[in-house]
């Protein structure tokens, strides 16, 4: 069906638009861009850097994708930034791809809903099926896992880790991780509860849900050591249930980073090169 390209945008020859690209007026795209088969940028939006943007996505107005990293360290050097397929990007959005430091390329997944003027900043990994609201901010080394919603006006501290369907409340100042299946929210932000409705969304049974909730109890809610609240969920059998044992390895994983951040230990023990989450929890793919 072939590329439409608008007289008025401008598009490095160099950049590679698959079959069936739409490009609005006044759009400017560089020249180590690429750009899946379908996807629709609208007017005005600038593409940059070494981006490469998945089939059938869009851009809308006014958004800034691949620009250089906000950090004084980054010189120059090849990052890059990549976006799956069928993801949106609303009006003003601005990502930028990752730096040296931190492994060198941001990467957000498919599926996904940013809206107007949510920031990406560098180095962040946003999953699958995640929805983030207008105006919400993340701050550089970010994880957003599959599934997870943030609310608008959220402003994210950097290394913050947010597990799989997890909820951050509407204009929450989060500088610390949110397990999976729970829900945060204030200013500061601190640990609510367990996001219910995710979890039936999910078909996941009311025992689990029930245990889920004893062991979020024990960990957020029961004054004491953690490694008490560890061996209590431990004694009870809670573990050995799917969504607990995520839940549970991924507290565990918050505490051995500081400032109730687990990435946060990556400065220290991972190189750079391999600062991609591989070095920390990983998420179980049975649910998907």
């Amino acid at each position: 069906m072939g590329t439409k390209i608008h007289a008025s945008a401008v598009v490095d020859p160099k950049a590679e638009l698959a079959d069936g690209v739409e490009v609005g007026p006044f759009t400017v795209i560089g020249p180590h861009v690429k750009i899946g088969r379908g996807s629709v940028i609208y007017n005005h939006v600038t593409l940059a850097g070494w981006t490469t943007i998945g089939a059938e996505c869009q851009i809308f107005p006014g958004a800034v994708v691949g620009t250089p990293p906000q950090d004084l360290k980054y010189q120059g050097e090849k990052t890059t930034l990549e976006v799956g397929d069928q993801t949106i990007i609303r009006e003003f959005a601005t990502l930028n791809p990752g730096t040296a430091l931190g492994g060198g390329q941001t990467k957000v997944g498919a599926h996904n809903l940013l809206m107007a003027y949510v920031h990406i900043a560098h180095d962040c990994r946003v999953g699958d099926h995640v929805i983030i609201a207008n105006s919400a901010q993340l701050a550089g080394h970010v994880h957003v896992d599959d599934g997870a919603r943030i609310s608008g006006l959220v402003a994210i501290h950097h290394f913050c880790h947010i597990g799989r369907c997890a909820f951050v409340a509407g204009s929450a100042r989060l500088s610390i991780d949110v397990p999976p299946y729970t829900l945060a929210e204030g200013h500061p932000a601190r640990m609510f509860g367990v996001n219910v409705e995710a979890l039936k969304r999910r078909g996941v049974q009311p025992e689990a849900i029930d245990a889920l909730k004893e062991a979020f109890r024990l960990l957020f809610k029961k004054e004491g050591p953690r490694t008490e609240a560890y061996e209590k969920i431990s004694a009870l059998g809670l573990d050995k249930i799917p969504v607990v044992e995520e839940f549970v390895e991924f507290a565990k994983t918050t505490d051995r980073g500081r400032h109730g951040r687990g990435l946060e230990a990556q400065r220290a023990t991972v190189p750079p090169e391999e600062r991609d989450g591989t070095k920390t929890f990983r998420l179980n793919d049975d649910e998907e």
